[in-house]
């Protein structure tokens, strides 16, 4: 993240001038002593103007490499002792929860915001997108014995065989209408009423409508960006997810995740991020949760 600095145009300058010095101190004297003294200057304006311009740009790269260190040692010693995973209680067999915030659609401006507030959470899914993460199964590595692997995998709306499923339904509340709505999953096997559809293929569907009950889920999920102006001069994000029992305000388990950006056209999108679990499907956030409030699954 070391950028060209002014100095490099600088110490090119330099040399030409030295150069057209040169070239003037051996066409303009007339005499002996006049030429004597313009290859003294020239002689001087060669060694000396360039060396300058290249002991600039290294007293400037040098700092921004150490920054550079800096960082990473910063972003490391966050890893090891901030971030994580802290689950305080579970909650077999649940069907639904509430979403308190969705994470709305992210623009190409926020990618290259220093300031973006959701950047910790950059490869999580917005949008529906991030509604359907929750609704959707989870497929996981299996071995050559047919033994599914422990670690997290990733997760689709697609609906196949060996797919471990997610919750029944989440609860939003529009912010435009302040409204309550109840999403779910229906899937649909279109061969059946149109013969160009492969019988293999099942076709899925979020449906959106206000939610049956009068009382909201007693579980709920929400999220908390950190804009630290310290750690967002380096390029530092951090940001928390947090599952509550709604009736108690009781948490019942927190992440917290650390971004550190290497820069580029949209720097957020780059460079590391902790912790990682799961197959990079863009659901962290699902895949914690599911570990507190334990979905229920199918009947």
């Amino acid at each position: 993240m070391i950028a060209p600095s002014l100095s490099d145009g600088i110490a090119i300058a330099y040399g030409l001038i030295a150069l057209v010095v040169i070239g003037l101190a051996f066409k303009l004297p007339k005499t002996k002593a006049m030429r004597a003294l313009a290859t003294l200057v020239a002689v001087v304006a060669f060694a000396y103007l360039p060396l300058l311009g290249i002991y600039e740009y290294k007293t400037e790269e040098e700092p921004l490499q150490k920054r550079w260190k800096e960082t990473e040692e910063i972003f490391a010693e966050k890893c090891r002792t901030q971030a994580g995973i802290k689950i305080y209680r579970t909650v077999p067999e649940v069907e639904g929860i509430m979403l308190l915030k969705v994470r709305p659609p992210r623009t190409e401006a926020q990618l290259r915001d220093r300031m973006w507030p959701g950047a910790a959470f950059v490869n999580d899914h917005d949008g529906d997108d991030y509604i359907k993460s929750f609704l959707g199964y989870e497929y996981r590595a299996v071995d050559k014995d047919g033994v599914v692997s422990s670690r997290r995998g990733y997760i689709n709306v697609e609906k196949r065989s060996g797919g471990l499923p997610g919750y029944r339904w989440v609860e939003v509340v529009d912010p435009e209408d302040g409204k309550r709505y109840r999403y779910s999953s229906r899937y649909d096997e279109p061969w059946k009423i149109d013969s160009s559809y492969s019988k293999s293929y099942v076709r899925f569907t979020l449906d959106k409508t206000l939610s049956p009950s009068t009382t909201p889920p007693r579980y709920g999920v929400t999220y908390e960006d950190h804009v630290i102006p310290t750690d967002r001069e380096r390029w530092i994000a951090s940001g928390t997810v947090k599952v509550i029992d709604l009736t108690t305000q009781e948490v019942l388990g927190e992440m917290t995740k650390f971004k550190l950006s290497t820069g580029g056209v949209s720097p957020w999108l780059r460079g590391p991020e902790c912790p990682i679990f799961g197959d990079s499907s863009g659901a962290d956030t699902r895949l914690f949760v599911d570990q507190i409030l334990i979905p229920k699954g199918e009947n």
